[in-house]
C-alpha cells in the first residue's frame, strides 16, 4: 500500500480516536443545565460519514485523479494541521464551556478571548480544515468537492441551532457578540 495512504488513514483514524477522547473527558467535568442540540450533532455525524465515505471511494479510483499527488499530499497535510491547531485551541480556549452538543452548562458565559475575537466557531472553523485538507491529500478534485458538499449542510445546520440557542440562552449579550463577529471566516462569514 502506498505510504501516502497510510498516512492520510492513520491520520483520520488518530483524529477520531483524538475527538472520541476529548468527549469522555468533557463528559465527565461538565455539569449540563440544559439542552438544545436537535439533533445536530448526529445529522453532522451522519453528513462527515457520508463525505468520508464518498472521497475516499472516489479517490480509490482515477477518475477525477489530479497528477501532482507530492505536492496535493503535502498541501492538503499542512491544511489538516492548521486545522487540528485551531481546533485544540478553540477547545483550549473554551475550557469549561466546551461540549459535544448544544447545552447550557453552569454559569454559561460568551468566551471573547483568542480566536473567539473575531470568529464565533473557531472549532467548526478547524474540523472544516481538517477535512479539506485531508480531502486535498487524497489529489482528487472530485473527492474534495463530495467532501465539502456533504460536510457543510450538516455544520451550517449546527451553527444555525447552535447560535439559535445561545440567541435564547444569553439574549442581548450575544446578539451583540454576534454584532463584533463572524460565524467561521473574519470579515467575510
Amino acid at each position: 500500500m502506498n505510504t501516502k495512504i497510510i498516512v492520510i488513514i492513520s491520520f483520520v483514524y488518530l483524529y477520531g480516536i483524538f475527538e472520541y477522547f476529548i468527549s469522555l473527558k468533557q463528559r465527565k467535568k461538565i455539569k449540563i443545565v440544559s439542552t438544545g442540540d436537535d439533533g445536530s450533532l448526529r445529522i453532522l455525524l451522519i453528513c462527515i460519514s457520508i463525505g468520508y465515505l464518498l472521497s475516499f471511494a472516489v479517490a480509490a479510483t482515477k477518475f477525477g485523479r489530479i497528477y501532482y499527488w507530492n505536492y496535493l499530499f503535502a498541501i492538503g497535510l499542512i491544511i489538516s494541521v492548521m486545522g487540528l491547531a485551531i481546533r485544540i485551541i478553540s477547545i483550549k480556549t473554551l475550557n469549561k464551556y466546551f461540549t459535544y452538543s448544544v447545552t447550557k452548562v453552569v454559569d454559561h458565559a460568551i468566551v471573547e478571548k483568542g480566536l473567539y475575537k473575531t470568529i464565533r466557531h473557531p472549532g467548526y472553523l478547524g474540523q472544516i480544515l481538517i477535512f479539506t485538507g485531508i480531502s486535498i491529500s487524497l489529489s482528487n478534485w472530485i473527492s474534495i468537492i463530495l467532501l465539502l458538499i456533504s460536510i457543510m449542510p450538516g455544520y451550517i445546520n449546527r451553527i444555525n441551532i447552535e447560535e439559535k440557542f445561545l440567541v435564547e440562552l444569553l439574549g442581548k449579550e450575544y446578539c451583540d457578540y454576534q454584532k463584533r463577529t463572524n460565524k467561521l471566516i473574519p470579515r467575510f462569514y
